[in-house]
C-alpha cells in the first residue's frame, strides 16, 4: 500500500486531507511541522510527502531541502496558499515534483498524487535497471591486459574517434563497447545496437537507414533507421565484417558526410554520430580477398582495440568465477557456491575457445544444476577437459605451465601454416604483430617454408 504523509500546520487541512488519502486506499498520517516531517521519516518511507510551504519554524523549502539530504526517494508536492512564480522554480530546483495552490481542489491533489507516486515508481525501477545494467557491463579483471584495456577506454572514451575492436567471438566485445559508451560524453543518450550477422541480408540496409512508405514489398509505413535514432548518440555495429559490399558503401559516405538517404527517399538526413565497430574477422585478410572495403577499415580503424583472449589471461578466471557466481545465485535466488581450489585450478587449466562467454554458461549451469555448497573438480561439466594442457602437471608453477602450452600451441600452427607466420595468425585468431611479440617471448625460432 502506497503511504502518504501530510505536512501542514491547519487542522483541519490535515484531517481533510488524511481522511480523503485513506478513502482512495492510501495508508496516510500528517504532521504539524517540517521538524515532525523529518522525525516521521526516521520511523518509515513514504512514497508521497504533501508538504505546506508556510510552516512554523522550519519552513516547507527547508524541510525539502533537509529530507533530500537524508536522502528520501519520497515524491514531493509542495502546496501552498501564498504560491508565486518564485517559489514554485525554488521548489523544482530542489527536487519537488509538483506545486498546487490553496485552496486545494480534492480532485487535482488526488490526481497530483498518483502522477507522483507513478513518477516515483519509474524512477525506482530505472534505477534498479541501470544498477543491473552496471552489473552486467562490469569489466572484471586484475590481469596486466585488462588493466591495460580499462586505461585505454579512460583515455578514448571522452573523444567522439571512431573506434574498431577486433576480439575472437566470446571475448567481451559489446561489454567494451557499453563502457566507451558510458565514459563518454553522449553517456545520457542511447546507446543503440546493430549486430550485422544476425539481421537478413535484403533487411540491413532498411534497419540501418530507414525506410518511407512503399519503399518496397511490406514497407507500410515508414520506418526510422538506427544511424537516425543514434543522432546525438553512439552507434554499435557489431560484426561489422559480415555487411555486404552495398552497406559497406553507405555506411562509408554517413562517416565521410554525417549524412545519408532512407532506402526510397531521394531526401538526405543529417545525423552526429558517434559509431564503434566490432569483429571477429582480421579485416586486414577480409581486404585482402576482395570482401571489405579498404576505404571504410580505414574510416573505421582511427582507434584499434584488439581484446586479449581468456587463455591469455587465465589469472582472471577466479575473479570471474567470483563475479558469475554472485550474479548468477542473485538471479536464480540461490545461495553462492563455494569453488573449492581444485575446482578453480581445473577451470585455470582449460584454454577456453569459447572465451569468457564460454566460462560464464559454464558457471551458469553449476549455479542451477549442482544441489550442493560447495564446488569441487568433478562436480564442474564437461568444458573439454581433453583440451586441457597435460604438459602442465610436469611443471613446478602455473606460468611455466602456461607458457609451455603457449610455445606447443603456436609451434603446431606454425607447422599447419607450412611457417607462414601470417598464415598462423590468421588460424589462431590473432594479430601478426601479436604473434611475432609472443614467439620473441618464447624463444620461438622459425623458418617459413620455400
Amino acid at each position: 500500500m502506497d503511504s502518504i504523509l501530510i505536512v501542514d500546520d491547519e487542522r483541519g487541512i490535515r484531517d481533510t486531507l488524511r481522511a480523503v488519502m485513506e478513502d482512495e486506499g492510501f495508508f496516510a498520517e500528517a504532521v504539524p511541522t517540517g521538524e515532525d516531517c523529518l522525525k516521521a521519516l526516521q520511523k518509515r518511507a513514504y512514497g508521497c510527502i504533501l508538504l505546506d510551504v508556510w510552516l512554523p519554524g522550519m519552513d516547507g523549502l527547508e524541510t525539502l531541502k533537509q529530507l533530500r539530504a537524508l536522502g528520501s526517494e519520497a515524491a514531493v508536492v509542495i502546496i501552498s496558499g501564498h504560491g508565486n512564480i518564485e517559489t514554485a522554480v525554488r521548489a523544482t530546483k530542489l527536487g519537488a515534483f509538483d506545486f498546487i495552490e490553496k485552496p486545494l481542489s480534492i480532485e487535482k491533489t488526488i490526481l497530483t498524487v498518483r502522477n507522483a507516486l507513478r513518477q516515483q515508481r519509474l524512477e525506482l525501477i530505472n534505477a534498479d535497471m541501470a544498477a543491473a545494467l552496471a552489473r552486467e557491463y562490469t569489466m572484471v579483471g586484475e590481469s596486466v591486459a585488462m588493466r591495460a584495456l580499462r586505461k585505454q577506454i579512460s583515455i578514448v572514451a571522452p573523444s567522439d574517434g571512431r573506434i574498431l575492436i577486433y576480439g575472437e567471438s566470446g571475448t567481451g566485445k559489446e561489454l567494451v563497447a557499453h563502457a566507451i559508451h558510458a565514459e563518454s560524453r553522449r553517456a545520457a543518450a542511447p546507446f543503440i545496437e546493430v549486430n550485422s550477422a544476425a539481421i537478413p541480408e535484403e533487411l540491413i540496409e532498411s534497419e540501418l537507414f530507414g525506410h518511407v512508405k512503399g519503399a518496397f514489398t511490406g514497407a507500410t509505413a515508414a520506418k526510422k533507421g538506427k544511424f537516425e535514432l543514434a543522432d546525438g548518440a553512439t552507434i554499435f555495429l557489431d560484426e561489422v565484417g559480415d555487411m555486404s559490399p552495398k552497406v559497406q558503401a553507405k555506411v562509408l559516405r554517413v562517416l565521410e558526410e554525417q549524412r545519408f538517404e532512407p532506402v526510397g527517399s531521394g531526401t538526405s538526413i543529417n545525423v552526429d554520430v558517434r559509431l564503434i565497430a566490432a569483429t571477429n574477422k582480421r579485416l586486414d585478410v577480409e581486404m585482402e580477398q576482395g570482401n571489405f572495403r579498404a576505404d571504410l577499415f580505414y574510416r573505421l580503424n582511427v582507434i584499434p582495440f584488439e581484446l586479449p583472449p581468456l587463455r591469455e589471461r587465465l589469472e582472471d578466471v577466479p575473479l570471474l568465477v567470483d563475479y558469475f557466481n554472485e550474479n548468477f545465485s542473485r538471479a536464480y535466488g540461490k545461495q553462492p557456491k563455494q569453488f573449492l581450489a581444485e575446482a578453480l585450478e581445473d577451470l585455470q587449466n582449460y584454454s577456453w575457445p569459447g572465451n569468457v562467454r564460454e566460462l560464464r554458461n559454464t558457471i551458469e549451469r553449476v549455479v542451477i544444476m549442482h544441489p550442493g555448497t560447495k564446488v569441487t573438480a568433478t562436480d564442474l561439466p564437461p568444458h573439454g577437459k581433453e583440451e586441457a594442457p597435460a604438459v602442465s602437471f610436469r611443471f613446478p608453477s602455473f606460468k611455466e605451465a602456461t607458457e609451455a602450452y603457449h610455445r606447443e600451441f603456436i609451434q603446431r600452427k606454425l607447422e599447419e601454416a607450412d611457417g607462414n607466420v601470417s598464415r598462423a595468425a590468421e588460424l589462431m585468431g590473432v594479430d601478426r604483430s601479436h604473434l611475432y611479440r609472443r614467439m620473441r617471448a618464447l624463444g620461438i625460432q622459425n623458418r617459413e617454408r620455400v
